[in-house]
């Protein structure tokens, strides 16, 4: 739970603020780019000065958002020293990346994320693991001003609910989380354009790249037992696909019942991968993306993978037993 202390400094903060800089993680999601483009359209809707974007030289935004409101205001030079800076769904500061000079140098840093990794690094915090996501929080804060998000601010707050509760069926999804959802589908919100272009739209070649990693999959036994679901995609493999569109395929592979864990490793850059990890409830995949430098939640973490796909999935194992021991 957030103190009514931290949301009233947080409202008051950007009540205040002329030039306010919002900011998510690099490689956003649903939630970072909702969190991100809700609150910072609210902003500008009254009249502040307002920077969007995150601290990748590129701002390249995943296919499957393209349909979100106020894309086109996002990036350019950052402000340097902003009066305020509002970072959305980062766990750490590190997670800035480029844009960590500017946090830095900012009057007044506030740090609204749910992620349990969170290191609390803002002047103001506000933090709730216990929210579905980030937008949840995002769309308090914007009534703690006083307001109420029009059609296109509901809409990328909306977004980043469906997308981290998988749609409301993950067991993060409260009944605050569907009625903030009722509350932003009141706004105006087209549920059915969001759910079809985020998990019903995709290129012809994604069925070639998902029948690829389907294809290579592994089922193991681990320590202890539970079994662990693993497979791997190159850069090779993705035949016209975009990197970003074959995020969901984690969840494929989450849904064998014989593992109590599924990995993907995604290649990013020759040699270099993500791994994203899912949990069917009784691991805690936050805490081994932790140990590996990355961060999430109990059920949905992720970390750069520290070598090879052969070398991380032995660290993965490894790291699994030292969690069932301690």
């Amino acid at each position: 739970m957030i103190d009514e202390r931290d949301w009233a400094a947080a409202a008051g903060a950007l009540a205040a603020a002329g030039e306010v800089a919002v900011a998510c993680h690099v490689f956003p999601d649903g939630d970072a780019l909702g969190s991100m483009l809700g609150i910072g359209l609210y902003l500008r809707r009254l009249g502040k000065k307002v920077w969007m974007g995150w601290g990748s030289p590129v701002l390249r935004v995943p296919p499957q958002y393209a349909f979100l409101p106020g894309l086109d205001l996002i990036g350019g030079d950052p402000p340097p020293r902003p009066g305020l800076f509002l970072a959305v769904d980062c766990a750490q500061a590190g997670r800035l990346e480029l844009l960590q000079p500017s946090f830095a140098a900012a009057g007044t840093r506030i740090n609204l994320d749910h992620h349990a990794t969170n290191d609390r690094f803002g002047d103001i915090n506000v933090v709730d693991p216990g929210a579905a996501s980030s937008c949840e929080l995002a769309y308090e804060l914007i009534r703690w001003t006083g307001g109420v998000p029009d059609t296109d601010e509901a809409t990328a707050l909306y977004t980043g609910i469906v997308t981290d509760t998988g749609r409301f069926q993950y067991s993060s999804t409260t009944p605050a989380t569907l009625r903030a959802a009722a509350e932003l589908r009141e706004r105006g919100v087209d549920h059915t354009v969001v759910s079809n272009e985020i998990f019903e739209s995709a290129p012809f070649s994604y069925l070639h790249t998902l029948g690829v990693v389907l294809s290579r999959a592994r089922l193991e036994p681990t320590d202890p037992p539970g079994g662990m679901v693993w497979s791997w995609l190159d850069l090779k493999d993705l035949n016209g696909t975009k990197l970003d569109e074959a995020e969901d395929m984690i969840n494929l592979l989450r849904a064998v019942r014989e593992a109590g864990v599924a990995v993907l490793l995604k290649e990013t850059e020759p040699g270099r991968y993500k791994v994203s990890m899912r949990s069917r409830g009784d691991v805690d995949v936050s805490t081994i993306a932790a140990a590996f430098g990355g961060g999430g939640h109990a059920r949905a973490a992720g970390f750069p993978a520290p070598g090879g796909v052969e070398e991380t999935i032995r660290a993965i194992h490894a790291a699994l037993a030292v969690h069932a021991s301690a």
